[in-house]
């Protein structure tokens, strides 16, 4: 079924007689669309929706098939590579059961994962953290690869800490200074919720969700009026539907 998908890719690529939009596209003007196919795969899941994440799958893959369709046309690799690639490196990485170690568990992952780093040029612990990661998850991401050289708070106190300190300097910041300092706060709430074992990237999805919730009840409760009420009045259905759940 997936020369089928890869023929679809391969036409609508054509420089002839191809789409005009596909062919148009790179890399670059992609990759967002790769991002937000990801997205929707995750919220389809969060949902609960299988059907839906039957076709989100689909489009990820698409995804996935238009990159390597743009590299096979630059002759770089293909489908067949990415597949290749991806099979060693599961292989590669399950020593104990493609291999012949007799045990193994995510910190021999890791640890493959680290001896694999250390061969490449940038021999860096963080890297490999992608920029096009959320905020939030790199963030999170960079602590981890952190942690694992010892650079880490020996317990959660000292994360919390370093919050009252970077809020501090918010308050205490020049205007133009005020967003670099409010990155360093939040880059600190981050390192508190993984010392605590939240992930912060679900815990703030879960947290946008709940608002849009109550926020969506107060509009249906209060009508066209909505906008026009005052502060007060508003704060009264908040709390309301704050209540309700």
């Amino acid at each position: 079924m997936i020369e089928r998908l890869v023929a679809i890719m391969a036409r609508l690529r054509d420089p002839e007689h191809g789409c005009e939009w596909d062919v148009a596209q790179s890399f670059a003007t992609i990759a967002p669309y790769t991002i937000e196919e990801a997205y929707e795969v995750a919220d389809a899941i969060e949902r609960g929706d299988m059907a839906d994440l039957k076709d989100e799958l689909g489009d990820l893959l698409l995804q996935v098939v238009f990159h390597s369709r743009i590299a096979e046309e630059a002759g770089l690799f293909d489908l067949n590579d990415v597949v290749t690639a991806i099979s060693d490196k599961m292989e590669r990485r399950h020593p104990h059961i493609f291999g012949d170690l007799a045990e193994g568990g995510h910190h021999l992952w890791e640890a493959i994962k680290a001896e694999e780093r250390a061969a490449k040029p940038d021999a860096s612990a963080l890297a490999g953290v992608a920029i096009g990661l959320p905020a939030l998850a790199r963030a999170e991401k960079l602590q981890k690869r952190a942690a694992r050289t010892g650079f880490d708070w020996p317990d959660p106190a000292g994360a919390r800490a370093k919050i009252d300190e970077e809020l501090a300097e918010v308050e205490a910041a020049a205007p133009e200074d005020r967003a670099e300092e409010i990155g360093d706060l939040l880059f600190a709430a981050v390192n508190w919720a993984r010392k605590l074992g939240v992930d912060p990237e679900a815990a703030l999805r879960r947290a946008n969700a709940k608002f849009e919730h109550r926020f969506r009840a107060m509009e249906a409760e209060a009508g066209a009026a909505f906008p026009t009420l005052g502060l007060d009045r508003q704060e009264a259905l908040w709390q309301k539907a704050k209540q309700a759940g």
